[in-house]
């Protein structure tokens, strides 16, 4: 199995950040909007470079979300940039209406997502702005896994023609995706080839999983690991072949069970090849407070919890 090296642990947030930053350098029509958020969401750099192409809207998420919808009927592209919480269930009707339904060319921008912002506690966390976002006709969804792939994400929608919500997150954690890589929108990656089971991960749960897949290589369990960075579109082509091979497959994410990632791959399956699955995902609860690590054990949503649903979903097959 290929190993994956942790070059340095990184927040995503901070690779978000540095994407828009080569954003405000390469692309003069990308405008970037915050709701008093400038330094969680890391977008300091983009602000000191071009002060101009700044809108700082205050604790008014549903008006930044009006407001970017506004700039791109003058060609502007607008990255708006918030906590996952307030970017989409406070604001749902604004991106409805005045994003989605009239194809809106914003990029939803979100941070501190799922459960690891911890400390923050259970009001600050999402865990079903996947399915909420997911649900609107003609939105693209993005989750991806360390540094380097929010980073190249971010640079990578604003060559997208319509809207985006990109999901990232607060803590630092491991960063093992090539710097170099490139990013394509709607197309899995196949981290490593496995014949016993397919593991498919998406964002901080993709490291959890080749954690796991390394773990239950030691017990003569063979692992396929396929990394959904975008939700949708969803690589239905990639998820055939692996279970095609393996006949049974686990999905990880750090998001509710309800209405995500798992929940997607099981339309495709069900259509297709309905084969055993098993989520590592929460189980319709809201979050508390915590360490990240606490909650992510707590909640099932690490690298235990996946070994756990591998040995449960092979004796299904």
């Amino acid at each position: 199995m290929k190993k994956y090296i942790d070059t340095g642990k990184k927040d995503t947030r901070s690779g978000f950040g540095a994407g828009l930053a080569e954003l405000g350098r390469t692309n003069p029509n990308v405008v970037a909007l915050c709701a008093d958020l400038i330094g969680s969401l890391k977008m300091d750099e983009f602000i000191k470079e071009n002060p101009e192409r700044f809108f700082q809207v205050g604790i008014a998420e549903a008006n930044m979300m009006g407001v970017a919808a506004g700039l791109t009927i003058g060609g502007k592209i607008p990255f708006t940039g918030t906590f996952a919480n307030f970017s989409t269930g406070r604001v749902y009707d604004q991106i409805r209406q005045s994003i989605a339904y009239s194809g809106k060319n914003v990029k939803i921008c979100a941070s501190h997502a799922g459960i690891t912002l911890g400390e923050d506690g259970a009001t600050h966390q999402i865990l079903e702005d996947i399915g909420l976002m997911k649900m609107l006709p003609g939105m693209t969804v993005i989750n991806p896994c360390d540094y380097n792939q929010t980073k190249a994400a971010t640079i990578a929608i604003a060559e997208h023609n319509g809207p985006v919500y990109l999901r990232f997150g607060r803590p630092a954690v491991a960063n093992f995706t090539p710097e170099d890589q490139k990013f394509e929108i709607g197309k899995a990656l196949q981290l490593t080839e496995g014949t016993d089971v397919t593991i498919i991960a998406t964002g901080h749960l993709v490291w959890e999983a080749l954690s796991a897949a390394e773990a239950l290589e030691a017990k003569g369990i063979s692992a396929e690991v396929i990394n959904i960075h975008t939700i949708k579109p969803l690589d239905d082509e990639a998820i055939l072949a692996s279970v095609a091979k393996t006949g049974c497959v686990v999905t990880c994410e750090e998001h509710n069970f309800l209405g995500g990632l798992g929940e997607s791959v099981s339309r495709v399956l069900v259509q297709n090849n309905p084969v055993p699955q098993e989520f590592v995902a929460t189980n319709d609860t809201f979050g508390e407070s915590g360490t990240p690590a606490q909650l992510m054990e707590k909640y099932g949503l690490n690298n235990k919890a996946i070994e756990e649903a591998v040995i449960k979903v092979m004796k299904r097959k």
